[in-house]
């Protein structure tokens, strides 16, 4: 559909939002690199975003959603359709509490650090593992984020998500078939929020475990630069970093775009790097690993946009 098309149709329809026309990806990634998007949209309420669903999937218009963009790399030529951000929809909330436990519901647009930092506050365990990981919920349970033994997955009751429909639906942790970086959320689905079991505990110790596993996180990961997380998966029994730095890819470049020095599964933008630099990157790293250890590394980081 042509862009002027886009417009007529989202300006006629019941759609409360932040509607941006050939809006540039660049400004919504951690690695700050990506084409432009058709239609970036920012809906103000739950209303708003079903509608945009419906009236977009009746038109066949493809709807991704994005998070914080913190794992995503955009190609160079854009986006198709829209792109959907939840960032409006960033609620905490308490929904009920046991002698152990405490039940939260957060929306898919919390950022993590936000909810690692509530958790902090009330003396609640189950996240303290994601201390340091950014972006947004609903992305970190789309991939089931995790790190120092603790994921995602451990803490969910219930995910609330948009079907294909538009319409809200409940997913309940058993119908959910989580496994390592993936949920396994019904394709068509959007994630607006979970139910979370918190324990309670010490307010100190909580603390103390965060501020622990984020001091071991900044000696170990490029913190401070522009990346986009891991970007293989760890093949079972192996660490990607290592085979990758063991393959002596450390220090590899493409363009703009570097292996880091720190952790060689990051590949860091240094300056006007492309998705065409970092996809050639990975191409180069993989067939290294390959080559030296017979393993074929598979993407963790999510590629997304027009080929």
């Amino acid at each position: 559909m042509e862009i002027k098309e886009l417009k007529k149709l989202f300006s006629a329809e019941a759609v409360e939002a932040d509607i941006r026309f050939l809006e540039p990806m660049r400004g919504h990634t951690s690695l700050r690199i990506g084409g432009e998007a058709d239609v970036f949209v920012s809906p103000y309420d739950l209303r708003s975003l079903c509608n945009l669903i419906k009236v977009s999937r009746s038109k066949g218009i493809p709807v991704l959603p994005v998070g914080g963009g913190t794992n995503l790399l955009v190609r160079d030529r854009g986006i198709e359709g829209v792109v959907l951000s939840l960032a409006v929809f960033n609620s905490i909330s308490v929904l009920s509490e046991s002698a152990d436990d405490v039940f939260i519901y957060a929306d898919a647009g919390v950022p993590l650090p936000k909810l690692v930092e509530f958790s902090r506050k009330h003396g609640l365990s189950g996240l303290e593992g994601l201390s340091g990981i950014p972006g947004y919920l609903g992305g970190a349970i789309a991939g089931n984020a995790g790190a120092f033994g603790y994921e995602i997955k451990d803490t969910i009751v219930s995910v609330s998500v948009v079907d294909f429909s538009g319409s809200e639906k409940k997913l309940e942790r058993e119908e959910i078939d989580f496994s390592y970086r993936s949920a396994g959320i019904p394709e068509g689905s959007i994630i607006l929020g979970a139910e979370l079991r918190l324990k309670k505990d010490e307010p100190e110790a909580v603390s103390e475990r965060i501020s622990g596993f984020l001091k071991e996180k900044k000696t170990r990961q490029p913190l401070g630069e522009r990346s986009a997380g891991c970007v293989f998966k760890n093949p079972e029994g192996y660490q990607a970093g290592r085979l990758i730095d063991e393959a002596g890819c450390k220090g590899m470049k493409q363009g703009d775009i570097e292996v880091s020095s720190i952790h060689a599964n990051f590949f860091v933008n240094k300056g006007k790097g492309s998705a065409e630099d970092f996809l050639r990157l990975m191409d180069k790293v993989a067939s290294r690993v390959k080559e030296k250890f017979g393993i074929v590394l598979e993407p963790e980081i999510r590629i997304v946009g027009r080929c």
